[in-house]
């Protein structure tokens, strides 16, 4: 026969026992599949959770901010002009040269997208004031440019501000936070105040819509209206902006296109930079995900070598007048091994199997349905999200099997030290 070992190994696998056996063998195939199935749960969870914190930052705030070089955390900015030669155009970019990537000290070939939008702003800090209550804000101004699909998603009342060309918009978009500290809704009327060289200065706004991303530490600083009440303010004309916000296609080209746009694009009294350096602690906590992972994975892994183990050291003594009679018949020590840890082979996959059903199943219940809620003010998310990657999930199981298999083979090892004439004899 071909492969004798396997022939025995699939012959005896869950053919009976003693109930003891039977016992440890079922907890080694539990022990697998709980381990498995928390395995490709956690990898789902923490994907989805850095995913879906990552869109809502990214589709909120742009990838890459353009602004002056003098450009500071104080929130007044120094204007630029608006007619810049990278100004549309830069939207048409589809990828950069791979000779350019080499250039910048990127090992990538090639990026994985282009530019998809880039729009102006403009911002201005100021205090809301209603009679119950005072918040202070910071205005962000948007114009004709500015990609409502990226917002529709985080809008949660009302309408998109009301642009036109005669005269500035007097629509105020709020967060749910600000909106319910003010106490007001939509269609309200407040009156927001600003201070310029001294002297305070006062604007009437409609409320015309509410946001929330459920990123509160930041929902509760901006509030979004027409650029040109934001231009009025500072004193700026038409063509003036504090700077310009760039989406890509893929965020795995944030780096390069970064470099790209500041190296080979935009003049030297500006500057680029990601919407990671811009807001790093959110950023510093998401990679913090990836220690949490792997310490969940080295956990469950070693839960399953275990389990596996010492099912495998219950097997070989099980069938102790097996191993005897197979070496009086002329079987080697490695043929033998061979024939236990296929047996265990057999249940580490039969566990894996379950292991899979039961972790793919939650991901899908879990997506579908959003029982597993989360406090929004601590995670940004109302639910813990699912992403599953199914590249990680045949890592996971290659993984998990190659790695027991190769910790069996030292407990496969009790097997040389059986003798046929004692094995035989062994009741």
């Amino acid at each position: 026969m071909k492969n004798l070992a396997l022939f025995i190994a699939r012959k005896i696998a869950f053919a009976g026992g003693n109930n003891f056996s039977r016992l440890i063998i079922r907890i080694a195939v539990v022990a697998v599949a709980l381990s498995v199935a928390v395995m490709i749960a956690s990898s789902a969870l923490i994907a989805g959770f850095k995913s879906e914190i990552s869109r809502k930052i990214f589709e909120f705030w742009g990838h890459i901010h353009i602004s002056d070089t003098a450009y500071s955390l104080s929130f007044e900015p120094r204007p630029i002009d608006k007619n810049q030669d990278f100004y549309p155009y830069v939207d048409t970019i589809t990828g950069i040269p791979p000779e350019t990537l080499e250039s910048l000290g990127f090992q990538q070939k090639k990026t994985f997208g282009g530019i998809r939008h880039i729009q102006a702003f403009a911002h201005k800090p100021g205090i809301i004031r209603t009679k119950t209550a005072m918040e202070g804000v910071l205005l962000k101004g948007i114009g004709s440019d500015f990609d409502w699909e990226n917002l529709k998603p985080y809008l949660l009342e009302g309408d998109i501000i009301g642009l036109n060309d005669s005269a500035p918009s007097r629509d105020l978009i709020l967060s749910r936070q600000t909106a319910d500290r003010l106490e007001v809704g939509i269609g309200d009327k407040l009156i927001v105040h600003f201070v310029k060289e001294g002297a305070q200065l006062r604007r009437l706004f409609k409320v015309c819509g509410i946001y929330k991303t459920g990123l509160e530490e930041y929902d509760r600083k901006f509030a979004i209206c027409d650029i040109r009440q934001v231009q009025e303010l500072l004193g700026w004309d038409n063509n003036q902006v504090a700077g310009f916000e760039i989406w890509l296609d893929d965020l795995r080209d944030l780096e390069a296109y970064n470099e790209y746009i500041y190296n080979d694009i935009l003049p030297a009294d500006l500057l680029a930079v990601t919407i990671r350096e811009k807001f790093p602690s959110i950023f510093e906590w998401l990679d913090l995900q990836d220690y949490n992972e792997i310490v969940i994975l080295a956990l469950m892994l070693a839960v399953a070598i275990i389990n596996m183990v010492t099912a495998l050291l219950v097997l070989v003594l099980e069938r102790t007048n097996m191993v005897g009679i197979l070496k009086a018949l002329g079987a080697s020590n490695g043929g033998v091994r061979k024939i236990f840890i296929y047996h265990a082979s057999l249940i580490t996959i039969l566990g894996m199997f379950w292991g899979n059903l039961i972790g793919l199943g939650f991901c899908f219940l879990q997506d579908k349905f959003k029982f597993i809620k989360l406090n929004e003010a601590d995670y940004y998310l109302s639910y813990a999200p699912v992403k599953v990657n199914w590249m990680a999930v045949a890592g996971i199981n290659l993984g998990t099997l190659a790695i027991t298999t190769i910790f069996l083979i030292l407990p496969s090892m009790v097997v040389s030290g059986i003798t046929p004439v004692k094995a035989i004899r062994f009741k």
